[in-house]
């Protein structure tokens, strides 16, 4: 578990590493290419017990190099995650997916915070979870998000990094409309440090009340 620069965590936690997804963004799959590493989707059981050692009640990002609710990953995987999680009432787990629709199937602690990214275009998620912190991990943002529809507790905004960064700058209004919504549904906002370049004002870095 290594402390991390995200700006809206404190640790990453990586039991899992390794991805099937294949998007040509991942910063993941990038730092593996760097140290001449495959990305097969791989459990680390050394890592398994980190979070039981951190006494102070922090935040956790879960599998940052990974995604945990993948097809490609058995049930068992997910559960001893989520053993460990169970473990650690002090702490806040926060999760990222591409794959929402499997959370339904791995009922979690209130200190889950169970997210989504989504890039652009249409946003259908969270259909069949209806407790705990909702978030939505729109990072890169790559295009106007449509979130008619959708209920959620918390919007994280970023830019894409890396030698994509210019090729693949979000537009001032696709942020301006993602904090229309947010304003309009009366959700917090976290704007990452890397949109400091595009947004003109004050970036708000607003978390959820959990």
């Amino acid at each position: 578990m290594n402390k991390s620069k995200i700006e809206w965590t404190d640790y990453t936690w990586n039991p899992v590493t390794g991805c099937k997804k294949g998007c040509f963004y991942c910063y993941g799959k990038k730092i593996n290419d760097r140290f001449g590493k495959d990305f097969k989707p791989r459990m680390w059981w050394d890592r398994l017990d980190q979070p039981i050692k951190e006494k102070k009640p922090s935040k956790i990002f879960v599998c940052s190099m990974a995604d945990l609710f993948g097809d490609w990953l058995p049930d068992d995987t997910i559960n001893y995650v989520l053993d460990t999680v169970r473990k650690c009432p002090h702490h806040t787990f926060q999760f990222l997916t591409k794959n929402p629709k499997r959370y339904y199937w791995f009922p979690m602690p209130d200190n889950c915070w169970r997210g989504v990214t989504i890039t652009k275009g249409k946003a259908k998620i969270f259909s069949l979870v209806d407790s705990g912190i909702r978030f939505v991990s729109c990072e890169p943002l790559l295009g106007w998000i449509d979130f008619k529809g959708c209920s959620f507790d918390w919007i994280i905004i970023g830019a894409m990094t890396g030698h994509l960064a210019k090729k693949y700058q979000p537009k001032y209004e696709w942020i301006q409309d993602i904090l229309y919504h947010a304003d309009s549904s009366k959700i917090p906002v976290f704007m990452k440090n890397n949109l400091k370049p595009i947004w003109k004002g004050k970036l708000r870095q607003e978390f959820p009340n959990a």
